[in-house]
């Protein structure tokens, strides 16, 4: 084991006692709806955090890259889905992951893909399963439920050799919610939108067994599930500071932390200068639109403390970070003096977890850390 204090800065850091209250909070929350959990993993991308994600649970995992695919299929995870419209480019490595075992499931929103899908199919004599996006609030991509392009992609697929095996739906706008009620109309929205268009592909005769409906707002402020075969999440396991502007977790919930330390003042403007930019923060503004914008991060101190709401990663370069106050006050600087080692609360957990290819697992003391390897790359 290694201790904090002779961690090298920046490190990513994840609180256990933290990760696993907010494991048992979705677990609870499912067990009571009912439906099994298939987690994202493109935020944790480490198997020993997967896998008590995925305990007591039959849904198999969710990657957002190939890269990820092969991580957790070589750690023994089998069961995939590649939540990410389907490069055409990518079907050739997706036959071949496919034939060495990896039970890997495709997505798509358009019937052009769909053809693409067929034609490879045929080609690489490679039987694709494939879930059809859909839209639930025009945030991103995905068929309409109503589109009659959804039942026309299902039968492209069907006639090339490919298995439509259902729908699935990502309710992005959810993070545009601000309050609690919100939430629970955006997984409304989200279920109704997947329950309607699964009915449309079974009325066009196809079996569509899996309705796959996720994002961590939704399911954790979904209040029925009627219809859903599965929930996909994955943000919920660390949280961030977005997470807690929507109301979705407290601060003291957050499980993720970028530790720093120290390295310079800007005596004129009463800032301080981190060694932590947007090269391990990176560069996500997801509070700018809520109703308290906490810049590239909340400041806490080296045990996880909050110093203040007001204290904030104002601004970043590559490596450097500018801390100073919300309302732009200055800083106490003799309360930073140079060699402080600070943590920094991240606004967007994936977005700040991805610049780091390992994290240190803090124990229940918070002094000691266990080094755990994280996948990286595309």
């Amino acid at each position: 084991m290694t201790q904090l204090k002779d961690l090298t800065t920046p490190a990513l850091l994840v609180d256990d006692g933290r990760f696993g209250r907010n494991v048992a909070r979705m677990n609870q929350q499912l067990q009571r709806l009912g439906v099994p959990l298939r987690p994202h993993l493109k935020t944790v991308k480490n198997i020993e955090l997967a896998r008590r994600m995925m305990a007591g649970h039959s849904a198999g995992a969710t990657v957002s890259t190939l890269a990820e695919a092969d991580y957790f299929f070589t750690a023994g995870v089998d069961d995939l889905l590649y939540a990410v419209g389907i490069a055409p480019g990518k079907l050739d490595e997706c036959a071949r992951r496919i034939k060495a075992g990896m039970k890997l499931t495709l997505i798509l929103d358009h019937p052009d893909a769909a053809r693409a899908v067929a034609e490879a199919a045929r080609r690489l004599e490679t039987r694709f399963k494939v879930l059809l996006e859909v839209d639930a609030d025009g945030h991103r991509a995905g068929f309409r439920p109503d589109d009659a392009a959804l039942v026309e992609a299902a039968d492209i697929l069907a006639r090339g050799g490919a298995t439509p095996a259902g729908v699935m739906v990502h309710a992005g706008g959810s993070y545009a919610c601000r309050d609690r009620d919100c939430l629970a109309r955006m997984a409304r929205q989200e279920r109704d939108a997947a329950v309607t268009a699964a009915d449309a592909l079974r009325v066009a005769g196809f079996d569509a067994p899996v309705v796959s409906v996720g994002s961590t707002p939704t399911a954790l402020f979904a209040k029925d599930l009627t219809g859903v075969t599965e929930v996909r999440a994955g943000v919920y396991a660390f949280m961030d500071i977005v997470m807690a502007g929507l109301g979705v977790c407290e601060l003291d919930d957050i499980a993720v932390s970028v530790l720093n330390e120290v390295i310079g003042h800007r005596s004129e403007h009463g800032q301080v200068i981190v060694d932590a930019g947007w090269m391990s923060l990176s560069r996500d503004r997801g509070t700018a639109d809520q109703a308290v914008d906490r810049g590239y991060g909340l400041v806490c101190d080296e045990s996880g403390g909050l110093l203040s709401p007001e204290v904030i990663v104002q601004s970043t370069n590559q490596e450097h970070g500018i801390v100073g106050r919300r309302d732009g006050g200055p800083l106490n600087l003799t309360d930073f003096p140079i060699g402080r080692r600070l943590r920094v609360l991240p606004n967007h957990a994936c977005a700040t977890a991805g610049q780091f290819n390992a994290c240190w697992l803090l124990d229940s003391a918070g002094q000691t850390v266990e080094r755990l390897e994280r996948c990286v790359g595309w």
